[in-house]
């Protein structure tokens, strides 16, 4: 097999939780060299299960593979003293300490890091940035799920506001921090320089608000809870069936006419209340009776999959597990496996140089001494850090 596209980057990891390692996960996946770097007391994740299985959580397995952990106690100078060495070989590190945490430290970015490792791409991830109102406040996906209007916008009018089911802001900022570090490494090409980049958790939440943020852009009048349908479009919403139930998203009048035309009442597209999608969204009750009526004695996963081969925009309602086992996940190969790990597969297939799962999660520290060989340090040196607590091969409660 060729290189992977990041074949040769080498990413020093400090992050915790979720956004920063769903962020070096991706980069991981295509290559990159990733040590995670993880605090006496280990990544929190490490401990929100059940399920475990071999000493790892779910949650912390599926965001940390073909990474290397290395257990580093920074708040001690020798600790940062092994960090310092370690950035003297990297291309990117990336964190999401309390604000101010590293600068107190001695490794804020614009007082020592800059000068010291010109070409050093340094991301850093927070809830709300180092200034403005909020400046330095922690951030949690769903305190920002809040903050930055998603809640309001997810639910129906009987539920009312309710919180995504995923934590999507901090995996859009995991997303949009591993496209800022592939951003800075291009432009680092060009320029020889690298640059410190400022994610937060509250900026990305609020920039995934399409299209509600653009709506009230231009309307000035606030989103309002629609539940599964759309605000924009319709017939965009889940249907009732006989089986599972039915998402439809017709987007256009072609689409709508076909999808009249397979449920067997194309005279329904010609209806004036339904003929262009303004007047589908102003009568979408009216549509709403019309369809669910249509769809009363069809399986969902049946009619959906007729559906979507005839053009139209449909799916069945399946669960994790029908997802899991689905012909097409397969086929895609978005389940991996390896060594007895199991999770989703790498999304982006490059034709030249493909991702690939190289290694299951690691353990705490599993790979501490490794690691520290590898940036030059001598057995001796490595067992006295071991010695002095300053690196860890177990955790520390």
């Amino acid at each position: 097999m060729s290189e992977s596209a990041l074949t040769g980057l080498k990413v020093i990891d400090l992050t915790r939780v979720l956004g920063g390692p769903y962020c070096t996960q991706i980069l991981s996946d295509h290559g990159a060299e990733v040590i995670k770097v993880e605090p006496p007391q280990g990544d929190e994740t490490r401990d929100w299960g059940p399920p475990f299985k071999d000493g790892l959580s779910a949650y912390f397995s599926g965001v940390n593979r073909n990474k290397r952990s290395l257990a580093l106690d920074l708040s001690r100078e020798e600790g940062r003293a092994v960090l310092f060495r370690m950035l003297e070989g990297a291309d990117v590190v990336i964190e999401n300490f309390k604000t101010g945490t590293l600068e107190k430290w001695g490794l804020g970015y614009e007082e020592v890091l800059k000068e010291r490792y010109p070409r050093l791409i340094h991301c850093r991830i927070t809830g709300f940035g180092a200034d403005g109102p909020f400046g330095g406040l922690p951030g949690y996906d769903a305190v920002i799920q809040a903050w930055a209007g998603l809640i309001s916008v997810n639910g129906s009018q009987d539920s009312g506001p309710m919180r995504l089911g995923i934590p999507l802001v901090d995996l859009g900022t995991g997303l949009y921090a591993a496209i800022g570090i592939l951003a800075a490494v291009a432009e680092r090409a060009r320029s020889g320089k690298g640059q410190f980049l400022d994610v937060t958790l509250y900026d990305c939440g609020f920039a995934l608000m399409h299209p509600h943020a653009p709506n009230f852009f231009m309307s000035d009048k606030a989103p309002k809870l629609t539940g599964n349908a759309h605000p924009n479009i319709s017939p965009y919403d889940l249907y009732d069936t006989k089986g599972r139930k039915l998402f439809i998203g017709s987007g256009n009048d072609r689409q709508f006419r076909w999808l009249c035309a397979e449920l067997g009442k194309p005279e329904l597209a010609e209806d004036p209340r339904f003929k262009t999608n303004p007047d589908r969204v102003v009568n979408r009750d009216e549509l709403t009776a019309e369809l669910q009526a249509l769809l009363a004695d069809y399986d969902g996963e049946e009619i959906a999959t007729r559906l979507i081969k005839a053009g139209v925009p449909a799916g069945a309602a399946l669960t994790v597990p029908d997802v899991a086992e689905h012909p097409h996940t397969l086929h895609r190969e978005m389940v991996v496996e390896k060594d007895g790990y199991k999770g989703t597969g790498i999304p982006v297939k490059m034709s030249r140089t493909p991702g690939t799962v190289k290694a299951k999660p690691p353990l705490f520290g599993q790979h501490s001494r490794a690691v520290l060989a590898d940036f030059g340090f001598a057995e001796a040196e490595i067992d006295g850090l071991v010695a002095d607590g300053v690196v860890l091969e177990e955790r520390r409660g």
